[in-house]
């Protein structure tokens, strides 16, 4: 056994005893502690982050990170909040932007409008137990919620918002999910290094009553802190 896996299996069963969001020892102290050099402390460190134990965020340190089961199954409301809590977690948003602009062709096009069309364009970064997990971009027409800038400062979820005020039932039309490499300024949001591997979840929610579009959204999620799990037909 080497030094550095010696170190990892130190630190691996020390670190599962720890509340998500536990700040990890430096280099330094990692090398300190057992006597080694920082290529081997940082070799440990690295291994531990593969493994997804703990999670780098950029300019701020290393924390201990338990990853949560994101669902996405047929009949669960497409709501981000509403599943993570439903996974035991703590989800969080902060609205970064949330600009009235003419719809791009493409987003008019998924739902179902003319190309112009008013509509909100929504940047938000979200936190799940209070570590970055997720950046993404949310478009809707103005006309379904008018005052959304406003609902979102009492509100954090978009599924309630859309519940309560445009009254109707959001569910899934469609979800695609896939690992890229997250470009710069997804990573920002993220607090990953361009280039790490995080989900892709692009999805389009529609009215279960009348069928019609509702949401297109585009989030970039930290591979850490997300195991994407989908579920077809009747288990």
């Amino acid at each position: 056994m080497t030094r550095s896996t010696e170190i990892v299996r130190v630190l691996s069963d020390e670190l599962s005893r720890l509340p998500p969001g536990s700040r990890v020892a430096s280099e330094a102290d990692v090398g300190s502690r057992f006597g080694v050099g920082r290529a081997a402390a940082r070799a440990a460190l690295e291994e531990l982050e593969r493994r997804m134990l703990v999670s780098r965020i950029q300019g701020v340190g290393t924390f201990t990170r338990r990853r949560v089961d994101y669902l996405v199954a047929p009949g669960r409301a497409p709501s981000w909040s509403r599943t993570l809590r439903e996974a035991g977690a703590t989800p969080r948003a902060v609205v970064l932007a949330c600009d009235e602009v003419p719809l791009p062709d493409d987003v008019a096009a998924a739902l179902g409008c003319e190309p112009g069309t008013p509509g909100f364009r929504l940047v938000r970064r979200s936190f799940i137990d209070g570590m970055p997990a997720a950046w993404g971009v949310e478009w809707l027409t103005t006309s379904l919620v008018p005052e959304l800038p406003a609902a979102l400062r009492h509100e954090e979820s978009l599924d309630a918002i859309l519940r309560s005020t445009a009254r109707v039932l959001p569910e899934r039309a469609w979800t695609r999910a896939s690992m890229e490499s997250a470009p710069e300024e997804a990573s920002t949001g993220l607090g990953c290094r361009p280039g790490d591997p995080a989900w892709l979840i692009a999805s389009l929610a529609r009215d279960a009553v009348d069928g019609r579009p509702l949401l297109s959204t585009e989030r970039w999620v930290r591979a850490d802190a997300v195991r994407v799990v989908v579920e077809l037909g009747e288990g």
